[in-house]
This record gives C-alpha cells, sequence and structure tokens, in this order.
C-alpha cells in the first residue's frame, strides 16, 4: 500500500480520529462514493454469540447461509477448512468476527475502519470466499477464494464433484423419459451418458 502512487500518509491523530469513529453503535458514515452501514446491538450479539454456520464463519466473506441447502452441504468442508487455514491458534474466532465487522463492515467490498481491517487480513493471511454461485445449472458451481494452493485445489475439487454429479442425474433423467427401460444408470460417466442420449435423441429425430 505506502508504495503505491495514490498513498497518503495520515498523521496519528487522524488515525486514532478513525478509529474512534468505528467503535461501537457508531452510525453509518458516508466519505465519498463510499458508504458504511449502522451498526446496531444484533450484529454485536452475533460477534459474541453466534447463531448457527453463517454468523461463526462470517469473518470469512460469502459463507453459504442456507444450511438446507446442496450448495451448502457442498461448501461446508471448504469453509471448515479456510477457518482452520485462518484462525491463528491463539486468536479467538469472536475476534476476527469482531475485525470484520468494525474493520470491514461484514462485507467483502467495504472498509469501514483500514486499521481493524489490516489487522483482520495480516491475522487471517488474506483468506476469504470472495463469491459462490451456479452458472448455466443449479449443478454449475463457480466458487471464487483467496487463499494458498490447497485450498484453491480443495474449491476446483469441490466444483468437478457438484457438476459431475449434478451433470449424471441430469442426463439419466433425460434418457429415462426417451427410453424407460434402459440399462444406463447414473452410475455411467458423463460423457456415456450424454453420449447415450444423443443416439436416442438421434433416434427420434429420424423416426
Amino acid at each position: 500500500m505506502k508504495n503505491s502512487k495514490f498513498y497518503v500518509k495520515t498523521h496519528f491523530k487522524e488515525r486514532l480520529n478513525d478509529f474512534a469513529k468505528g467503535l461501537l453503535f457508531w452510525r453509518g458514515r458516508q466519505k465519498g462514493m463510499v458508504h458504511t452501514r449502522d451498526i446496531d446491538l444484533s450484529d454485536i450479539c452475533a460477534v459474541f454469540f453466534p447463531v448457527g454456520f453463517y454468523e461463526k464463519y462470517k469473518y470469512l466473506g460469502s459463507v453459504p447461509w442456507n444450511t438446507g441447502g446442496e450448495i451448502f452441504k457442498a461448501m461446508e468442508p471448504l469453509v471448515i477448512f479456510m477457518d482452520y487455514k485462518a484462525k491463528p491458534w491463539w486468536c479467538p474466532r469472536w475476534f476476527l468476527r469482531f475485525l470484520h465487522l468494525f474493520g470491514s463492515d461484514n462485507s467483502i467490498v467495504r472498509v469501514r475502519n483500514r486499521t481493524l481491517h489490516d489487522l483482520q487480513y495480516k491475522l487471517t493471511k488474506g483468506i476469504m470466499i470472495i463469491d459462490y454461485k451456479t452458472k448455466w445449472s443449479d449443478y454449475d458451481l463457480r466458487i471464487s477464494v483467496y487463499g494458498d494452493k490447497q485450498i484453491q485445489d480443495l474449491a476446483d475439487s469441490i466444483e468437478a464433484r457438484v457438476y459431475d454429479t449434478g451433470a449424471r442425474e441430469d442426463l439419466f433423467n433425460q434418457i429415462l423419459e426417451l427410453n424407460p427401460h434402459t440399462e444406463y444408470t447414473k452410475g455411467h460417466t458423463v460423457q456415456d451418458l450424454r453420449r447415450e442420449l444423443n443416439r436416442l435423441e438421434d433416434y427420434y429425430l429420424t423416426k
């Protein structure tokens, strides 16, 4: 940051004032195009007394909140592994949630307090879930993370497994509609199922 041509040195008094404005129950502020949110009692409670998976690990960024969904089942191991990698053994998790709230507004794009934001980044080594979404189908999962090679590899493996499982089920159901007595099962590979579906579609088109 200090090597950037946009870096402007701030005096200790300015940093202290900025820190004070980011303390408990301080209202949201606007600085240029950046808006910060109001922090209320429920936010404080979630820091010290988290309810559920999302509140417990929200310091990691875009953590799945719907624990009943298939996406959550797929991503749960990734979140737990990232928590293992991100949280120093000596640092309580509530402190990381505190830094994420008062340093980053519980956001992956905003900075409420630069000092606290940078401290969280240093403690967690920048490990964070940036985004997760499905693109072309509900099993085409895309996961964006900041982390080391092990984290990246695990995210890639989860994407591949979710796609493979979903694609096989989708193709099998389409085959079943065209041939209820098919010998193919969901255990066949995506390539085999797609080949059989193409064969059936060609057959019925030329009939």
